[in-house]
């Protein structure tokens, strides 16, 4: 991990509120919070969570945008978007489909032969209250790609966000992670104000919090951004007819109040393995989407995240 981590430099700035002097009167401009669902162990829902809340953000009456930094683009998916599909099945001699990986080249200036003909709206996608920046297999070569920039390489999707005026247009952008703490996951963790932390109750992703904090301290010591702050742990899976996940789950809550410094934030209610979050994955809908009363659990454990955030959000 150190090889993300050599260059020092304080910048001291806060992005969650850009005030300014207008004829001597301050307005405030509105600035989308910027949240990330993430884990270093892959298969404990971090594409799932990301997916629902912002549906329950949206019912909530929110503006939210989704970054699918994947390039496995589980979240793209969901959206019903298949970038790698849609290049197979392209006819025309015009270059494409273009993905997130393709915009934030573009916002590199040093990177300027590689850039493409696409802007942020060409790439957009739109779902009702929804939008979504998808993510396409080129994510894999970011790390080489931006091998040789000089500007700061952790930066680029926080750079991305601020060249553009997405913070504007919204009231949330949910970003979705790979399972690693590679250069990817470090540019979401400098782009990001919040953190939401889905883990399964054993060993591996006990392991992967420690980890967690140990590249969060990394970012500190950095001293280019702010760090970022956990909002929530969600133990996701959990068989309660298992004793050894019930004490897998209370190992984990001990270690997060014994490092409340670094990895705090609450742990919410467990979510259970359910069929039903299993059913309106595969078929590429959320939770909200069904009326059925089976599904009303659910629905309030997604709402209640949403409140969470909320509540984060107004501190």
């Amino acid at each position: 991990m150190g090889i993300f981590f050599g260059r020092k430099k304080d910048q001291g700035h806060n992005t969650d509120i850009n005030n300014q002097e207008i004829n001597g009167t301050e307005t405030t401009t509105h600035r989308a919070r910027v949240i990330a669902f993430l884990n270093q162990k892959g298969g404990v829902g971090k594409t799932t969570f990301a997916f629902n809340t912002a549906h329950a953000l949206a019912q909530k009456g929110h503006k939210v945008l989704c970054l699918d930094m994947d390039p496995q683009a589980n979240l793209s998916l969901l959206f019903g978007i298949d970038l790698k599909e849609q290049a197979q099945q392209q006819t025309s001699a015009i270059p494409g489909p273009f993905s997130l990986y393709h915009l934030m080249v573009n916002s590199i200036r040093e990177l300027k032969p590689l850039h493409v003909g696409a802007l942020v709206d060409d790439v957009l996608v739109k779902r009702g209250a929804i939008d979504l920046l998808p993510s396409g297999q080129e994510l894999s070569g970011f790390e080489l790609t931006v091998a040789s920039i000089n500007t700061p390489r952790q930066l680029v999707l926080k750079r991305f966000l601020e060249k553009t005026d997405l913070l504007g247009r919204y009231d949330y952008i949910l970003i979705d992670c790979p399972p690693t703490l590679g250069l990817l996951v470090v540019n979401v963790l400098c782009a990001a104000q919040g953190l939401m932390v889905p883990f399964r109750p054993d060993e591996f992703s006990k392991k992967g919090l420690e980890h967690l904090e140990t590249v969060l301290g990394d970012i500190a010591d950095m001293e280019l951004t702010k760090l970022p702050e956990v909002i929530a742990h969600i133990p996701n899976l959990v068989d309660a007819r298992r004793k050894q996940e019930e004490n897998d789950l209370s190992s984990i809550e001990t270690l997060i109040k014994n490092r409340a410094e670094t990895l705090g934030g609450d742990t919410m209610a467990p979510f259970y393995n359910r069929s039903q979050l299993v059913k309106a994955q595969a078929h590429k809908k959320s939770v909200f989407d069904f009326e059925s009363k089976e599904y009303a659990p659910l629905q309030e454990q997604f709402a209640q995240i949403a409140s969470k955030i909320e509540a984060w959000s107004q501190q």
